[in-house]
């Protein structure tokens, strides 16, 4: 069950969700964020990326951005670090960007689009940084090859943080979903999240038929898999 990754559909991925279902689960979703430090696994690699870079002033899209939770998490973090931070979020699910503009603090200067993320330039002309909190393990290993080609052709910072496969993340989260969540959602999709994830060997397999040769990849608390992949020449 472990040594390949399952292709079965998350329910999150079905087209006829209840909004009310899909808003308890992003909430939900923000919760065991917040609780298992998978905001922190982002920051640190925006972090990483400033200081190499050595800017104060960066542009940052959240593609498939959900709840919004992880640019809300970015926000806080540039004001407490004094680094200014442009922040937008793209996401296919119309109810996914009504749910973040809703749950916006009233002082919040995210940008929100409703459209695929290959359509970026459309609606952004000065990005810096691509990231995707645990969106690619509901994509295919060929979208994923096209997502790093992407950010590699339009010169963007590809920042990753998304699950290992792993049997101890399996169970652990299968058990505390059953006992705590009030999400069919979560109970269903988290769980097979896990089995959806990839092994640190698949990442490196993926990058190096995508075309990249700058690149970093971290085990991190707890059982995500952190990436930061750069552009050729960059």
């Amino acid at each position: 069950m472990f040594k390949s990754r399952s292709h079965k559909t998350e329910l999150l991925d079905l087209t006829d969700i209840d909004q009310n279902d899909l808003f308890c689960n992003l909430r939900e979703l923000d919760t065991i964020n917040q609780i298992l430090g998978g905001h922190k696994v982002s920051v640190d690699g925006l972090n990483s990326i400033i200081k190499s870079a050595k800017v104060d002033k960066l542009h940052i899209v959240d593609i498939g951005c959900g709840g919004g939770d992880s640019l809300r998490a970015f926000e806080k973090w540039s004001h407490k670090s004094g680094v200014d931070l442009k922040l937008s979020g793209i996401d296919l699910k119309k109810d996914c960007i009504d749910f973040c503009r809703n749950h916006a603090p009233e002082d919040s200067k995210i940008s929100y689009y409703c459209d695929d993320y290959r359509n970026i330039s459309h609606h952004i002309h000065d990005a810096d940084i691509v990231h995707a909190a645990l969106f690619c393990h509901h994509l295919t290993e060929n979208e994923i090859v096209e997502l790093i080609r992407f950010c590699s052709e339009h010169n963007l910072i590809l920042l990753i943080n998304d699950l290992e496969r792993n049997m101890i993340a399996y169970y652990s989260i299968k058990v505390l979903t059953k006992l705590f969540s009030n999400s069919y959602l979560v109970r269903n999709d988290a769980p097979l999240s896990v089995l959806r994830g990839f092994k640190k060997k698949e990442w490196i397999k993926m990058i190096n038929k995508s075309g990249p040769e700058n690149y970093m990849i971290k085990n991190k608390w707890a059982f995500r898999h952190l990436l930061i992949i750069y552009p050729n020449g960059k």
